[in-house]
């Protein structure tokens, strides 16, 4: 398992309702705290919820990464 770092994005396996299936990490912990890159909605997943709905890291975006 790769290890995830505030700033990632990552593509899930289900898309969300706005159509979206990419989001930035902004909380690394017990849950992961993600944002939606289509419509900024923000959201707190367990790790082992997370682990298994992922499909892949695209990679690290500095400009979005650790915001708060």
């Amino acid at each position: 398992m790769q290890e995830i770092r505030t700033g990632d994005r990552v593509q899930m396996r289900k898309k969300h309702p706005c159509g979206s299936d990419v989001w930035v990490i902004y909380r690394v912990g017990a849950d992961i705290g993600m944002r939606c890159t289509g419509c900024d909605r923000r959201v707190l997943l367990a790790r082992p919820v997370f682990n298994k709905q992922l499909k892949q890291i695209l990679g690290h975006d500095e400009m979005n990464g650790g915001e708060t």
